[in-house]
């Protein structure tokens, strides 16, 4: 009898695994597919962004996995075509493109070298799920914020995807996919300053989910003083999955003379050192009391 018993077991088929828990969704081809770089090209550039574009065979591939000199981002496709603009690192750019069907995985490369001033201050968020708003939140410092020891938070300047340039000058690029600038997916939502004033900077995720998505992991790649040697580089990668929370992915603190520091509230031990503000945590308190957080409420973040 235990023989039937475990041969029935062995033999039922075991349950679907959604899609939603197997990863990066991949295209239904059993060839392995052909990815063409259109751009970049090589050699040099002097153009502040830098355009990845190309094609993959099999148009059932969506995303593609590209990695810009080893940060990892999800591309949406179209028809088999991927657009996107990137701010372009100073020096050498790795760009490198990989696309996943049932036949395999094909990838290509090409590398650019810009011509281009360091950009001091670099967010890039990601997630890694279709059909969700991971919406990026930067809290620039003014003078009115960032008077004493103390942080004064509804005094910072809010960039994000209803305000796009700050009175300093940073900016940030609205998540495009296809010409549409309104669509939930895997991003990436980019944010750069060329001139960052000194100051303590907050980066925040709001998290909105669609459909049957009930929840994804964000993921930021943080670069300050990118090409230089002060360059300071940091990966946050938070799981979200309640409806309208705002989480706090990183507090920078720009000194000046090139030199930052970054404080990740799930990774570090509270900041101490000299320019940080001694109210962090009633800060954000105050942000998420405010109603100025991205519509929603708190999943933490200390």
């Amino acid at each position: 009898m235990l023989s039937v018993l475990l041969a029935g077991l062995l033999s039922q088929t075991a349950p679907p695994v959604s899609a939603r828990q197997q990863g990066v969704p991949i295209g239904r081809g059993d060839k392995v597919p052909t990815v063409v770089l259109s751009a970049p090209s090589g050699g040099w550039t002097v153009d502040r962004m830098m355009l990845i574009e190309g094609t993959v065979s099999d148009a059932t591939v969506d995303p593609v996995v590209v990695s810009i000199n080893g940060d990892r981002y999800l591309m949406r496709t179209q028809g088999g075509r991927f657009s996107r603009k990137f701010p372009a690192a100073s020096g050498k750019n790795v760009v490198t493109v990989m696309a996943t069907n049932k036949g395999g995985t094909a990838r290509t490369q090409a590398t650019s070298y810009a011509q281009v001033p360091p950009v001091p201050l670099k967010a890039i968020l990601t997630s890694d799920t279709d059909g969700v708003y991971t919406d990026l939140h930067i809290y620039e410092p003014t003078d009115a914020s960032s008077a004493g020891d103390t942080l004064d938070v509804k005094a910072m300047a809010h960039v994000y995807w209803a305000n796009t340039e700050s009175p300093s000058g940073g900016t940030f690029f609205l998540n495009e996919q296809g010409g549409d600038f309104d669509q939930p997916a895997y991003g990436p939502y980019l944010y750069i300053h060329r001139a960052p004033p000194k100051g303590v900077y907050l980066v925040a995720t709001n998290y909105w989910p669609s459909g049957d998505k009930a929840h994804t992991v964000a993921t930021l790649n943080l670069a300050l003083f990118e090409g230089t040697p002060g360059e300071v580089r940091r990966r946050v990668r938070i799981p979200l999955a309640t409806p309208g929370t705002t989480r706090v992915l990183a507090w920078v603190n720009i000194l000046g003379d090139g030199q930052a520091e970054v404080y990740v509230p799930s990774a570090d031990p509270k900041p101490k050192g000299k320019g940080w503000p001694t109210n962090l945590e009633a800060a954000l308190k105050e942000l998420q009391t405010s109603g100025d957080s991205g519509e929603g409420d708190s999943e933490g973040g200390y």
